[in-house]
């Protein structure tokens, strides 16, 4: 996950920014839910930027990025996928929050999900790895 991180940063021109990322279970991420968004219930991702707009060339923590491991092996499982593909794509989800990228209207989801799965395949060439973004 270090490694998709680095490299997602650095595509998104953001090479010096760091990122806290945690991998927790779904009583965790629902407990962070219900505090800060008022969603009492298990999610797959919840991003937190420390500022609202990061600066390329500054190192920097940009900000957090929590995701599930549950929820990630339950929706594989749906998506006929491995967890671990399924939690990259968390990653790749919530580090473009933490970019500044939106998917509050149908178009912003659909030019967010195209640039995910942009992200997860150009990660899975540059390192060798079978991960799927689809």
């Amino acid at each position: 996950m270090r490694r998709l991180a680095k490299t997602v940063l650095a595509l998104e021109e953001h090479p010096l920014a760091r990122i806290s990322l945690a991998v927790v279970d779904d009583a965790e991420i629902a407990r962070l839910s219900a505090r800060y968004l008022g969603r009492p219930a298990p999610t797959d991702v919840l991003a937190f930027p420390y500022d609202d707009a990061c600066d390329p060339g500054r190192d920097e923590e940009i900000g957090e990025v929590i995701v599930s491991a549950e929820t990630a092996v339950r929706e594989a499982r749906s998506r006929r996928r491995s967890p671990e593909a399924e939690l990259e794509l968390y990653v790749v989800h919530g580090l473009l929050h933490l970019l500044g990228y939106d998917d509050s209207t149908p178009a912003e989801a659909r030019a967010m999900r195209r640039r995910e799965i942009e992200l997860l395949r150009k990660f899975a060439r540059s390192h060798g790895h079978a991960g799927s973004a689809d």
